[in-house]
């Protein structure tokens, strides 16, 4: 049944949500992101001719000292019951995604059922990170952040701090992307929906350059829109 989230934030202008869905599943590998979103599209065909749909990497449950992703390529994320499912969706496309309601997802070999589904509007906070970010050609972190200046300036986003991250490898039948994390903070509120709305990079489908909300003190004191 979908239904609002009660726990969600100030609804957002456009029409860009979060599908989220509970799920039932033990375990899945660290990098899961191609099975996954196979998964998905094998049960919603229409995934993956969505130009604005993205895939939010499944993480774990925070230690006391953050997530921390295990390494090695035989290495499994442990999850909880209040783990989720999340696609980033156009509203439009909320009742078609109700067709994962009741259905068990073959992840690379593990089961992961698919229950309840609520919409959540995306955040206003004001600082934002993304795990995994796919810019083409760079080679190092300066690269990185010349290109992600460069397509955020595209979107008229000038965040007043950007920090990159830890590499992360995604591994695809056809080769293994290199991602970096990046975090934005100092934007206006409306410069942090638009950035959910459109996300940055390539390879949204797989969890790449999705913007999800990074609480911080600045928050408290954010720019107007």
């Amino acid at each position: 049944m979908l239904r609002e989230d009660d726990s969600a934030v100030e609804p957002s202008s456009g029409d860009i949500v979060d599908a989220v869905f509970a799920i039932s599943c033990r375990t899945l590998p660290v990098d899961h992101a191609y099975a996954l979103s196979q998964a998905v599209q094998a049960a919603l065909p229409w995934f993956a001719a969505e130009p604005r749909a993205g895939l939010h990497i499944i993480r774990a449950a925070e230690s006391s000292s953050g997530w921390m992703r295990p390494e090695g390529p035989e290495m499994l994320l442990h999850l909880s019951q209040r783990t989720r499912l999340v696609l980033r969706l156009p509203q439009h496309r909320m009742e078609a995604a109700a067709a994962l309601l009741g259905r068990t997802l073959d992840v690379a070999g593990h089961a992961l059922r698919v229950d309840r589904l609520s919409a959540r509007p995306l955040s206003r906070i004001t600082t934002l990170i993304s795990h995994c970010v796919l810019l083409a050609g760079c080679n190092g972190e300066s690269e990185f952040r010349l290109a992600a200046t460069e397509q955020l300036d595209a979107l008229d986003i000038e965040p007043a701090e950007m920090l990159c991250g830890l590499m992360t490898p995604i591994a695809t039948p056809g080769s293994t992307l290199q991602t970096r994390s990046l975090m934005l903070a100092g934007l206006t509120r409306s410069q942090s929906v638009l950035l959910q709305q459109q996300g940055l990079g390539a390879e949204r489908r797989l969890g790449c350059g999705v913007f999800i909300p990074h609480k911080a003190i600045g928050d408290l004191r954010s720019r107007p829109d």
